[in-house]
């Protein structure tokens, strides 16, 4: 399955939270590779906690990779190459979890044909290797979202099984800019159907992920004023509607991530010995990234595709 994971701008927590389904699918059983399409900031191999990766992939990351400038991407196995301590030895049952990253300062740039058949020749060899493929774009309407719109909408990618995930953190500003990236007249449903695709099965194909959403009922609320406590709820309630307004509501919502204060200091995967051991995350937070994880691919969350 290949899965694109697109933010109406950035620091919604899309590269963050990807990198964590992309982990847990992993923990799963799953051979899971995660492209670095984000052209502007290509920061996922910092969240794999892998150092070093910045000047390896100068020269041989994807940006490279795409523009023809090297015959293959530089691809790393993560299990083998993470600082992380936890991450260090790969766990028993555990599938491949690898990362293509993009060069360092690559920057975006103008798509063409040649960009275009690179791409879709670079994930039918993937396709053949792993059992899940994430990109993660660049923020916006980018060309990274260009480049993968065109490459699914003709071709032996047309037919591919393929997610989008929307992340968007929970405040009224995210909410409506999201709702343009999918929807507005230059959004990514308009650019699809020009591009080839049919509309409503780009919707179907289509869920939200809202970040950083504050736990209105978890201890670290609990202690506020009361006053407070009820204007973020007021806060809460008109945001909910705001969202079913815009089409965005919970019918279209795959999962939302908790407010977690180790994802505020730190972007890192957060491992079971974060929550159970050290204690320094939250168990709701791990259980919505097992959960978002696990819904990529029920049909019952998306109808049959």
């Amino acid at each position: 399955m290949l899965v694109f994971a697109a933010s109406d701008k950035g620091g919604t927590g899309r590269s963050v939270t990807s990198a964590n389904l992309a982990y847990h699918r992993a923990l799963g059983g799953d051979a899971v590779c995660y492209l670095d399409f984000d052209f502007g900031s290509p920061t996922a191999a910092a969240v794999f906690d892998i150092p070093g990766v910045t000047e390896e992939a100068e020269g041989r990351g994807l940006h490279s990779y795409l523009q023809g400038k090297t015959a293959e991407p530089l691809l790393i196995d993560v299990w083998g190459r993470t600082e992380h301590p936890v991450l260090r030895s790969r766990p028993g049952g555990a599938g491949r979890l690898v990362l293509l990253p993009g060069d360092r300062g690559g920057g975006e740039f103008v798509t063409d044909e040649d960009n275009l058949h690179r791409c879709v020749d670079l994930v039918l060899r993937l396709h053949r290797d792993f059992d899940l493929i994430v990109v993660d774009l660049s923020a916006g309407r980018s060309y990274a979202m260009d480049l993968v719109l065109a490459a699914t909408a003709r071709g032996p990618l047309r037919k591919m099984p393929t997610r989008w995930l929307v992340y968007h953190r929970w405040t009224r500003q995210h909410v409506t800019a999201a709702a343009e990236l999918v929807a507005g007249k230059q959004g990514l449903l308009s650019a699809g159907e020009a591009m080839g695709h049919d509309r409503d099965t780009l919707l179907g194909a289509l869920r939200y992920v809202r970040a950083a959403v504050p736990d209105l009922e978890s201890p670290m609320w609990e202690k506020v004023p009361p006053e407070q406590s009820r204007w973020m709820r007021e806060c809460d309630r008109q945001l909910e509607s705001v969202a079913a307004e815009l089409g965005i509501g919970r019918t279209r919502m795959l999962g939302s991530v908790p407010l977690e204060p180790v994802l505020q200091w730190h972007e890192q995967l957060i491992t079971e010995a974060d929550v159970h051991d050290s204690r320094i995350a939250n168990i709701k937070t791990w259980k919505a990234l097992g959960e978002l994880a696990q819904r990529l691919t029920e049909d019952k969350h998306w109808g049959q595709l």
